[in-house]
């Protein structure tokens, strides 16, 4: 099969304990609409993985004897080949949950160096392909900006992310004032939002793989 005819592919990995969270639903949500749109995804929930974040001195790039752990060496595969990474995710003491850290120092720095990363040579699992975050927030968005805290996210979590891996585009939502109680209207409103932006960047996906759209129209990671 050729390039141009391979299912577009997402790659969307969801951090939150509850597996009935409104995160759960966004990730959904979001692959249902990819699967309507006639493409493909892989969803890695890591909680329900039992994933295990913490890096060993052996997985370190450059360490003496190393090498890539069985796990991480089977989420590589399960995500070989994938178009865009969605990381979805809330926002807990102003940081990602822990596990998702731990995910990208083990899975998407596998066997990155400083040195690559300096360099943008575009080494490991991202490179070359689209990063999108959808992240939550108990806080409304509006207090989060007067602390400054969405632009300090976007700094670190997704332009970081699109400079040091070489990627195609970055972009980020966010949705704030997401409590226990959570009234339908609201959940609703936000998840077509989700639907909406799914269908956009699934559209932008398979015009970019026939040539009829520039790749910033995704998102620049400016």
């Amino acid at each position: 099969m050729s390039s141009i005819d391979r299912p577009v592919r997402h790659a969307v990995i969801l951090a939150h304990p509850d597996a009935h969270s409104f995160n759960a639903a966004i990730a959904q949500t979001y692959c249902d609409t990819v699967r309507d749109q006639g493409q493909e995804f892989v969803l890695r929930d890591l909680y329900r993985m039992g994933f295990d974040p913490v890096l060993r001195e052996e997985e370190q790039p450059g360490a003496p004897g190393f090498h890539v752990s069985a796990d991480v060496r089977a989420e590589l595969e399960a995500l070989e080949g994938s178009d865009i990474f969605t990381f979805i995710y809330p926002i807990w003491f102003g940081m990602p949950p822990a596990i998702l850290k731990g995910y990208i120092d083990r899975v998407v720095g596998s066997g990155v160096t400083v040195s690559q990363i300096r360099k943008r040579h575009g080494q490991g699992l991202l490179s070359a392909a689209h990063l999108l975050c959808i992240t939550t927030s108990g806080a409304p968005e509006a207090w989060l900006n007067e602390q400054g805290q969405v632009q300090a996210l976007r700094e670190i979590s997704t332009r970081y992310l699109f400079r040091a891996f070489a990627m195609k585009s970055a972009r980020t939502m966010h949705i704030g004032g997401i409590v226990e109680g959570l009234g339908k209207l609201f959940a609703d409103r936000h998840l077509n939002d989700v639907r909406e932006e799914a269908r956009a960047v699934c559209a932008r996906l398979y015009a970019e793989r026939r040539g009829m759209a520039p790749l910033q129209t995704i998102g620049d990671g400016s």
